[in-house]
C-alpha cells in the first residue's frame, strides 16, 4: 500500500496505516481531511483511479484532477460546507489516469467530538458518468420532444441534439445525415464540431454497400462501427479525405422508421482510433432513438400544418391526411366531443368510432389516470390555450403505455376556436428509464450509506450501550441482546473468551486505542473471525467517555494466511529443486503481502512485472506463478534479456527464416514459439533494445509475431511474466524504454522486498541455510551464534539473499565446531581507496579483466563453450565472452591444452 506516513501525526502512523489498508477495501473513492479541509489521506482505489501519489494529492494537490470547468464551482461548495459544517454532496468531474474525466457524486460528511467541533471530514466520491449520460439523453428526448411541440425547425432540433452529445467529451464529434429527396444520397442537416471542409466534400453522400460509415450504415440498415479509418476497407474511397481532416474513428447508427424505412444516419467521430463500449454503444443507441423522434415528429407537424391548411378545403381531404400521419391524432369540437380520431388511434386502442364518439374515449384511459386527464382537458377547454398532459393509454391487447397527450385549438379569423387537435406521443420508454434511473439513484444511496461494518459503542468500563445495523443482523440478536453482560459470552468462540477477556480488561484500563482478533457467532451459527478496534473518546480531562469498536470481518484474510503457510512450503520444496537459493523463508508481513499477490495472480493470465534488488528471488517468484497456474504443466522458458547481445535478441525471442542473416543456416524457432501455451518469463526487461521492444508490444497485444526474415505472422497463446531490478518508470522519463510496454507489462506489479526490509526473518533464512550446506558438507552443526545473529541482522546486505547465501556457504566450509559464526570483518564495507592509482582506473579494470579471462581459458584448455568452458567458469554467455576476447586481444590459441 503507497501510505504516506507524512500525512499522519506524530504517533499515529501505525494506526493510520491499518485504517488505510481498511479504507483500501471499501469498493468506492474514499479520503478523509482535517478541519480546515485539506487532504490527510486518500484511499488507494482513489489515488490507482486519478494516477497520483499519496504526497502529489495530499493537502491541497487532489484538487489537480478535478475538470477546470468544475474545480470553481467544487470549491465554492467546499468552503460553504467547511464553513457551515454541514454535510454535502456534489456533482463534478474528475480525471482518469489515461487523461479521460468522467463524472462523480463528491458525498462529505463532518465527525465531530463531543463539543460538536470538527475532527475531521470523511468523503466518497461514486462514479455516475452512465447515470449522467443516461440523464442527458433523457434531457435531449425531453427537449427534442418540447422543440417539436414548439415547432422549432428541424435543423435546430438536429443541432441541439448533436451539441448535447458532444458535451459528453470534447473529443466527440457528432453529427446527423438525413434521406435526401432521390433516395439515394444523404446530406448533413446537423454537425457543429464537424469540419466545414469534409462538410462540403461528402455532400451529398452516396449510399452504398463500400461507402464509410454512413453511407454503409444507410445501406445495410445496421449499425456500422469503425474503430480505425486509416485501415478500414470501407473507408477505400474517403480515407484520404477523411484523415486529412483530423478524422480517425466513426460509428454510424442508421435512424429507421417504424416501418424500417431509412430517414438517415446519426455518426459519432473521433480524432484517435476508439473501439466503442457498451456505454458508448447505448449513447448512439440512445441519440439515434432521439433522432427518430425527432425526424418523424417533423414529419408529423409538418404533415399537421397540411392538414390545417387543407381543413378549409375538404373534411375528407384533411381526414385522410390525418390517417397517414406516424401518430396517433384526433379532432373535438370546441365543447371537447370527439369527433374524430385517425385510423393509427383506432388501430392501436382497438376501438372503434361508435364507441369513442364524444366522450367514450375515455374508456381507453388507464382508470388511474382518468380524473387528472379530464380535469387538465377541461381546464384547456375553459381557458381556450393548448396544452399536454401525460397518461396511460390501453392498446388493443390490453396492455397499457404511457402516452404525451397534446391538444392545439384552431380558431377562425375572429379568434373563435372552430376545433381542437391533438396528438398522443408514446413516450412509455422515457417513463421506464425515468424510472430505471430513480431507482438506480435509491439503491445507490443504500450502498453509500451502509457501511459493511459491525460497530459497537461501549461506555467507559466496556458495557456495549449501542451497535448498528450490520452487527444486528449478523449476529441475529436485538439491541437488548447486546446491552445484556452475558452477550459477549455468548457469541464469542469458547477457545477465544478467556483470552479475549483478558487482553480486553486490560486495555480497557487505560486511554490509548487497542485491537484483537477473535472470533463471532453469526446467526447461521457459524463463527467466523472479526478484528476490532478499540478508539477511546476522551473528555478535557483525559478520561474515557465512550469506546467506539468498529469490526472488520477477516476471516477471508485468516484462510488466506493458511494458504500462504502452505504455499510457503510449497516454495520451499521448488527452492530445493532448484540450483539457485534464493529461498524464500520467513513469515514477516512484507514476505506475506508478495505469497498473498502470487496466489490472487497465479490462477490468471494476466501479465506481471516483478521488481526488485539483484539477488531478492524474482525468478523463484516468476516460477511460482507458473506452477500455480492453469498451466503449470506446460514449458516454462526463462530468458535474461541482458545476457543476450543486442543484435542477436530478435532472433533469440522470436525464432528467424534461413538466410534472413549471416550465419542463419536453417529456421530457428524462438523462445516465444518454444513457450506456446505455456509461460515466458523475461528477466531483466529493462536491458531489452528499443526495436525489440516494440515487437515485444505486439506480442502483448495482438498474441502474434513474426520470425526475423519472415513476412507471416504465428499466433502463440502464452503468458508473460517479466522481472528487473531497474527503474522502469525512470527509463521510461528518460525515454530509453517505452512507456506504452511498461504500461502493458505493469498491469500487476510485484515489488519483491529487499533483505534489510525482511530483518526479522533472517534468523529464518540462517538457519534454513546453515542447515542446508551443512548437510552437503557432512557437517553437524547445533546452534548458531547469537553475536552472528545480531550481526546479520544489523548489516545492509547490498546482494540481499544471493550474499547471505555466499556469506553462510562459506561460513559453513570453514566451521570446525558445532557453532556457526562468521567473522564480522566479511560484513564490514570495504572503505574506497584514498590513494590515487598510478594505472587510470578503467585501464586497471580492463587489465584485471584481461588476467580473469586468460585464467579461465588457461583451466578450461582454451574451450570456451560447454559444461567446462570458460564461458561457464566466468558466469558469461558465450557471445558476450567471445566479445570480450577480441576486444581485449587475447589469444586464445597460446592458451590452449596441449
Amino acid at each position: 500500500m503507497d501510505y504516506n506516513p507524512g500525512m499522519a501525526s506524530a504517533g499515529q502512523s501505525t494506526e493510520r496505516a491499518r485504517q488505510a489498508q481498511d479504507v483500501d477495501a471499501i469498493p468506492t473513492l474514499a479520503w478523509s481531511a482535517r478541519p480546515d479541509g485539506s487532504a490527510e489521506f486518500l484511499n488507494r482505489r482513489w489515488l490507482d483511479y486519478t494516477g497520483l501519489s499519496a504526497q502529489e494529492a495530499s493537502d491541497w494537490g487532489w484538487t489537480a484532477a478535478l475538470h477546470i470547468e468544475d474545480r470553481d464551482r467544487l470549491m465554492v461548495f467546499w468552503r460553504h460546507s467547511l464553513d457551515s459544517g454541514e454535510a454535502g454532496e456534489i456533482e463534478a468531474r474528475l480525471r482518469r489516469y489515461d487523461g479521460d474525466y468522467r463524472w462523480f457524486l463528491f458525498r462529505i460528511e463532518p465527525v465531530r467530538d463531543n463539543h460538536g467541533g470538527i475532527l475531521k471530514w470523511y468523503g466518497a466520491n461514486t462514479d455516475i458518468e452512465d447515470r449522467k449520460r443516461a440523464e442527458a439523453l433523457l434531457a435531449a428526448e425531453k427537449r427534442t420532444l418540447e422543440m417539436i411541440a414548439s415547432g422549432d425547425r428541424l435543423a435546430d432540433i438536429l443541432a441541439r441534439l448533436c451539441e448535447t452529445i458532444d458535451a459528453q467529451a470534447s473529443n466527440i464529434k457528432s453529427a446527423v445525415m438525413l434521406m435526401d429527396a432521390d433516395g439515394m444520397h444523404l446530406r448533413p442537416a446537423a454537425g457543429p464540431r464537424l469540419p466545414k471542409g469534409w462538410v462540403e466534400a461528402i455532400t451529398p453522400l452516396k449510399i452504398g454497400p463500400c461507402i464509410g460509415s454512413c453511407g454503409t450504415a444507410a445501406s445495410r440498415k445496421q449499425r456500422v462501427i469503425v474503430s480505425d479509418i486509416a485501415t478500414d476497407p470501407l473507408w477505400a474511397n474517403y480515407r484520404d479525405l477523411a484523415l486529412s481532416h483530423g478524422l480517425r474513428a466513426a460509428w454510424s447508427q442508421p435512424l429507421l422508421s417504424k416501418n424500417q424505412e431509412i430517414l438517415g444516419t446519426f455518426c459519432v467521430s473521433y480524432t484517435e482510433p476508439r473501439t466503442p463500449n457498451e456505454t458508448d454503444l447505448q449513447l448512439i443507441e440512445g441519440a439515434g432513438h432521439i433522432a427518430v423522434i425527432a425526424i418523424e415528429g417533423e414529419r408529423s407537424q409538418e404533415a399537421l400544418r397540411s392538414a390545417f391548411e387543407e381543413i378549409r378545403n375538404s373534411e375528407k381531404k384533411l381526414r385522410k391526411i390525418i390517417d397517414t400521419i406516424p401518430t396517433l391524432a384526433w379532432c373535438s369540437l370546441p365543447d371537447g366531443t370527439g369527433i374524430f380520431w385517425n385510423r393509427r388511434w383506432h388501430e392501436y386502442t382497438g376501438l372503434s368510432l361508435e364507441v369513442v364518439r364524444g366522450w367514450g374515449w375515455q374508456d381507453a384511459i388507464h382508470p388511474e389516470d382518468l380524473k387528472e386527464i379530464t380535469d387538465k382537458w377541461l381546464g384547456f377547454l375553459a381557458s381556450g390555450q393548448p396544452g399536454e398532459v401525460e397518461g396511460r393509454l390501453r392498446r388493443f391487447d390490453g396492455t397499457y403505455r404511457w402516452f404525451l397527450f397534446r391538444a392545439e385549438p384552431l380558431r377562425d379569423e375572429s379568434g373563435d376556436i372552430v376545433n381542437w387537435y391533438g396528438t398522443d406521443a408514446d413516450i412509455d420508454d422515457l417513463k421506464r428509464a425515468e424510472a430505471k434511473l430513480r431507482q438506480d439513484e435509491e439503491e445507490l444511496r443504500r450502498m453509500t450509506d451502509a457501511i459493511p461494518h459491525t460497530i459497537f459503542v461501549l461506555d467507559p468500563k466496556g458495557k456495549a450501550i449501542y451497535a448498528n445495523r450490520v452487527a444486528l443482523e449478523y449476529t441475529g440478536r436485538s439491541l437488548d441482546d447486546v446491552q445484556a453482560d452475558d452477550f459477549r459470552a455468548s457469541v464469542l468462540h469458547p477457545d477465544d473468551v478467556r483470552r479475549f477477556c483478558e487482553e480486553r480488561h486490560k486495555a480497557l484500563s487505560g486511554t490509548a486505542p487497542f485491537e484483537n482478533e477473535q472470533r463471532t457467532l453469526g446467526k447461521d451459527g457459524k463463527y467466523r473471525w472479526f478484528l476490532f478496534r478499540y478508539n477511546p473518546l476522551l473528555d478535557q480531562s483525559g478520561q474515557v467517555i465512550r469506546w467506539y469498536v468498529t469490526g472488520t470481518d477477516i476471516d477471508d484474510r485468516k484462510r488466506a494466511e493458511d494458504s500462504m503457510r502452505n504455499e510457503t512450503v510449497a516454495l520451499r520444496e521448488e527452492i530445493v529443486r532448484s540450483s539457485m537459493f534464493e529461498e524464500i523463508v520467513g513469515s514477516s508481513e512484507t514476505l506475506r503481502i508478495v505469497l498473498a499477490q502470487v496466489s490472487r495472480v497465479a490462477p490468471t493470465d494476466s501479465t506481471v512485472l516483478i521488481q526488485g534488488e539483484t539477488g531478492t528471488g524474482k525468478e523463484l517468484i516468476a516460477r511460482a506463478i507458473h506452477n500455480r497456474s492453469k498451466r503449470a504443466n506446460r514449458a516454462f522458458i526463462r530468458v535474461n534479456c541482458g545476457a543476450i547481445p543486442p543484435s542477436l535478441i530478435a532472433s533469440e525471442l522470436f525464432g528467424h527464416e534461413k538466410g534472413s542473416f549471416t550465419g542463419a543456416l536453417q529456421r530457428r524457432l524462438g523462445r516465444f514459439e518454444s513457450a506456446d501455451g505455456g509461460t515466458i518469463f523475461l528477466d531483466e526487461i529493462g536491458e531489452l533494445p528499443p526495436e525489440t521492444q516494440v515487437a515485444l508490444l505486439r506480442v502483448l497485444q495482438e498474441r502474434e509475431f513474426e520470425r526475423v526474415g519472415g513476412n507471416q505472422p504465428i499466433l502463440v497463446d502464452i503468458r508473460v511474466l517479466t522481472a528487473t531490478n531497474k527503474d522502469l518508470s525512470a527509463a521510461v522519463a528518460e525515454g530509453s524504454f517505452r512507456a506504452d510496454l511498461f504500461y502493458r507489462l505493469n498491469v500487476f506489479p510485484i515489488k519483491v522486498p529487499a533483505l534489510r526490509d525482511r530483518v526479522n526473518d533472517i534468523p529464518l533464512l540462517v538457519e534454513y541455510l546453515v542447515d542446508r550446506y551443512a548437510k552437503k558438507a557432512g557437517k553437524r552443526i547445533r546452534s548458531i551464534s547469537k553475536g552472528t545473529l545480531n550481526l546479520f541482522q544489523r548489516y545492509d546486505w547490498p546482494g540481499n539473499i544471493r550474499e547471505l547465501q555466499n556469506v553462510i556457504e562459506r561460513a559453513v566450509i570453514l566451521c570446525d565446531g558445532e557453532i556457526f559464526c562468521v567473522d564480522a570483518s566479511w560484513l564490514t564495507p570495504v572503505a574506497p581507496k584514498t590513494a590515487a592509482s598510478s594505472v587510470p582506473l578503467i585501464e586497471d579494470l580492463a587489465e584485471r579483466e584481461k588476467v580473469m579471462i586468460e585464467n579461465a581459458l588457461r583451466e578450461s584448455g582454451g574451450l570456451i563453450s560447454g559444461p567446462t568452458g570458460a564461458a561457464t567458469k566466468l558466469g558469461l554467455p558465450r557471445q558476450t565472452l567471445e566479445s570480450k576476447i577480441r576486444k581485449l586481444g587475447i589469444g586464445r590459441r597460446r592458451l590452449k591444452t596441449p
